[in-house]
């Protein structure tokens, strides 16, 4: 748990404090986005097939904190360093930079406790390497369309 809060306090620190690009609209649609993704994914891989889990298997309360509190901020921080003006090779080594930092973060959280809260059933740290790439597109492609979003609503003004 000790290493859950931690996590939680830093990286929300650095998401807020380091913020230049989001505006707080986009940041709460964000926030609200990744708990809604995180929480589908985790009905499927977590819940219905028992590949990993936080704390213990099956539904915890506690479990919500990663869920709600450490995953928005992750993502606001990847966000905000993406590198939207340079071209392909540079976006493709960021997302694989980013997916590496998330591995070794998630090596660190099957540590035991208090430090470490994840747990694997089946899942393997290579499935993490294969699905978050696709997550974090995921994420790309609807940062870009609340953008477009955005634009639109400006238009209309």
């Amino acid at each position: 748990m000790i290493g859950l809060l931690l996590s939680v306090l830093i990286f929300n620190l650095i998401a807020f404090k380091f913020n230049k690009r989001l505006l707080p609209s986009q940041i709460v649609q964000i926030w609200t986005f990744t708990i809604a993704f995180q929480m589908l994914f985790d009905f499927i891989v977590e819940f219905k097939y028992h590949s990993y889990w936080y704390f213990s298997p099956g539904f915890d309360w506690v479990g919500l904190i990663p869920r709600t509190v450490l995953i928005p901020p992750v993502n606001m921080i990847f966000l905000n360093l993406y590198p939207f003006e340079k071209k392909v090779l540079n976006k493709i080594l960021y997302v694989v930079f980013f997916v590496i930092l998330i591995l070794v973060y998630e090596l660190i959280t099957l540590l035991p406790q208090p430090w470490g809260y994840f747990h694997y059933g089946w899942w393997k740290i290579w499935d993490s390497a294969i699905v978050d790439p696709i997550i974090l597109f995921c994420l790309l492609g609807f940062y870009k369309w609340i953008q477009w979003l955005d634009r639109k609503q400006e238009e209309v003004r």
